[in-house]
């Protein structure tokens, strides 16, 4: 069986899950997601930096309503959730916990734990990290020790 890591920061699309069960043909694939709801300060500035660059004026102006505390957290275990029963409903085994501080380091430690074969990182666009080489899969790509997939998801919710 091939072992995969997935990073995400929101609830999996249909699309998402089609994408990510089909990347092996018919191999079968054990999945075991890492969420980081995304909620503070800085992650706002640049998410709205990247919707001002994607002309999505409105998005950017809505920035401060991504909930924060608590809140995303209680969001964060629903998209958890959601995105376990797709992948197990698309006949994957899934696996999943929630992250709250040093993502990189909460992914390196599940690599070792579970000796995973790759890291797939699906996340929207972070035109302003993925610049700077900050995003989840330029910094994973230093510290797994294993291949990263970064992929980009098919719709936002």
């Amino acid at each position: 069986m091939f072992t995969s890591v997935l990073m995400i920061e929101k609830a999996l699309t249909s699309a998402d899950v089609e994408f990510v069960t089909s990347l092996h043909g018919d191999e079968e694939v054990a999945f075991h997601v890492l969420l980081q709801p995304r909620g503070d300060q800085a992650d706002r500035l640049l998410r709205a930096i990247d919707d001002v660059a994607l002309g999505e004026l409105d998005e950017a102006a809505r920035e401060r309503e991504t909930p924060e505390g608590e809140e995303a957290v209680g969001q964060g275990q629903k998209a958890l959730e959601v995105s376990l029963v797709a992948l197990r409903a698309a006949g994957s085994g899934a696996e999943g916990r929630l992250i709250e501080d040093h993502p990189l380091d909460a992914l390196k430690g599940l690599v070792d734990e579970i000796d995973a074969d790759e890291v797939i990182v699906l996340t929207d666009p972070h035109y302003v990290e993925e610049f700077f080489h900050r995003d989840w899969a330029s910094r994973a790509r230093h510290k797994v020790g294993v291949p990263v997939l970064k992929l980009f998801s098919h719709s936002k919710s």
